[in-house]
């Protein structure tokens, strides 16, 4: 999912702007990571990883320690 911080790149982004995307990749995921790059004092980047998880296989035994 791809959210464009701003149509014009020259444009400075508000603190409002990033927010509201780093609030929308949150609420668009159930397991992962939001991670916010700053680059001289302000927010250049939002990234977003999202995780699947799989339900562990009960018939497959867990391997031991």
């Amino acid at each position: 999912m791809f959210f464009p911080m701003s149509q014009n790149p020259t444009q400075e982004p508000t603190a409002e702007s990033w927010l509201e995307i780093v609030r929308q990749r949150v609420e668009a995921m159930r397991f992962g990571s939001v991670q916010i790059v700053v680059h001289e004092g302000r927010v250049t980047q939002v990234e977003s990883t999202e995780k699947t998880r799989l339900p562990s296989d009960p018939t497959t035994p867990s391997p031991k320690k």
